[in-house]
């Protein structure tokens, strides 16, 4: 499916709210986790390789086994080199979020481990159906009724996240992790931010991440304002979804990878995208939300959870 040469406004379905100063979210500091190992899996040595997963951020993840009961979990063998400047990245802070989350929206993490190499390493539910951009690549675009359930499920999540000062600053489709049932949860936290009150940014808090799905004001650090860092996610969660829609990334012709130049030119100074005139308006106002260049006129997960497209396509809870 290819994008219509006809362009439609988006924002001509629904007025987009300014965000309100009431509306930031309050700081919430995490408690600090406790790093152990699953009662299930007392020792790395008892999980079986099985195959490779994906490759994340500073790491690779693994199908396992565990040898004794055979269950069946995902791997994430982290190999960061903090002597590296260019890859300023802990592997401890990854753990603490994942250990710190509670939502059927977020990966569950079973256990953290180190090994006598100095590899760190998190066990992790097995998702059976993989990640939203092997689903798509395989069986193509998907129906507006599955993207408002799968974008239901990630802004609970989003919310979540949010709510406890994190954003996770790398959603894409391979980061959204599905079973077979289409239950969908947020993965791979490798470059993920825990914000803290009157932080002041830095280069990393800005560029970090597949910059595919970067936000207007990360790919023009001249126009970045942090009191928008949450309003980054939105954008990603915007671009990931109508991929879904079209079956390829949504900015290009299918088969072309963008470049950092063309994205500034296209997110900062381009016209507002098109959809394929079959799209539904509440789903055109709904994108719309999302892929507002100015940060502060996008909606938050919590207001999009209530936009007439979520909740008059989503499917109903069992």
């Amino acid at each position: 499916m290819s994008l219509v040469k006809h362009r439609l406004q988006l924002s001509l379905q629904l007025p987009v709210p300014e965000v309100k100063n009431s509306e930031f979210i309050p700081f919430i500091h995490l408690s600090k986790p406790k790093i152990n190992a699953s009662q299930e899996v007392a020792d790395l040595l008892d999980l079986e390789k099985l195959c490779v997963l994906g490759h994340g951020n500073h790491g690779t993840v693994y199908k396992v086994r565990h040898r004794q009961t055979s269950a069946i979990y995902a791997l994430k063998i982290i190999r960061g080199d903090p002597d590296d400047s260019q890859q300023p990245y802990q592997p401890s802070h990854e753990m603490k979020i994942l250990l710190s989350m509670d939502s059927p929206f977020i990966i569950k993490c079973l256990g953290t481990y180190e090994s006598t190499a100095g590899e760190k390493a998190i066990v992790m539910k097995y998702m059976d159906a993989g990640a939203l951009d092997t689903l798509v690549k395989a069986n193509g675009p998907f129906s507006e009724s599955s993207i408002a359930h799968i974008g239901y499920q990630v802004l609970n999540g989003l919310n979540y996240l949010h709510a406890f000062n994190i954003v996770h600053l790398d959603i894409k489709p391979s980061n959204l992790l599905v079973d077979k049932n289409m239950n969908v949860k947020i993965g791979d936290f490798g470059v993920s931010k825990i914000m803290r009150e009157n932080e002041a940014p830095d280069y990393w808090d800005i560029y970090v991440g597949t910059y595919a799905y970067m936000s207007p004001e990360r790919l023009d650090s001249n126009s970045y304002d942090y009191r928008y860092v949450y309003a980054a996610d939105i954008w990603s969660l915007g671009v990931t979804l109508l991929e879904l829609y079209v079956g390829h990334f949504p900015f290009l012709p299918p088969g072309k990878k963008p470049n950092w130049m063309q994205l500034v030119l296209i997110t900062r100074f381009g016209e507002p995208l098109s959809l394929p005139e079959e799209a539904s308006a509440e789903f055109r106002s709904f994108i719309s939300c999302c892929l507002q260049k100015e940060p502060s006129k996008r909606w938050t997960a919590s207001q999009l959870l209530s936009h007439p497209y979520i909740c008059t396509n989503r499917r109903l809870e069992d």
